[in-house]
């Protein structure tokens, strides 16, 4: 463990229990999306590797990303 993640466990433990609680959940909800989106990454680069890419239009992407979290 590093000395990091030793300090800020240590500071969370003399949180009251419900807060540790509501931290512990947060905090396996970030790792979960963390894990998803490596693997996401990963499926994207073997498919570059494999010739599967195709060109981006990025001004066209960042209008439909804009769109979209605009709505949400």
């Amino acid at each position: 463990m590093t000395k990091v993640l030793a300090e800020a466990i240590a500071k969370i433990e003399a949180l009251p229990e419900a807060t540790q609680e509501h931290v512990a959940r947060e905090l396996i909800a970030y790792l979960e999306k963390l894990s998803v989106l490596r693997a996401e990454v990963d499926i994207g680069i073997r498919q570059l590797d494999a010739g599967k890419g195709k060109e981006l239009d990025i001004e066209e992407f960042l209008r439909k990303a804009r769109a979209q979290y605009r709505k949400g």
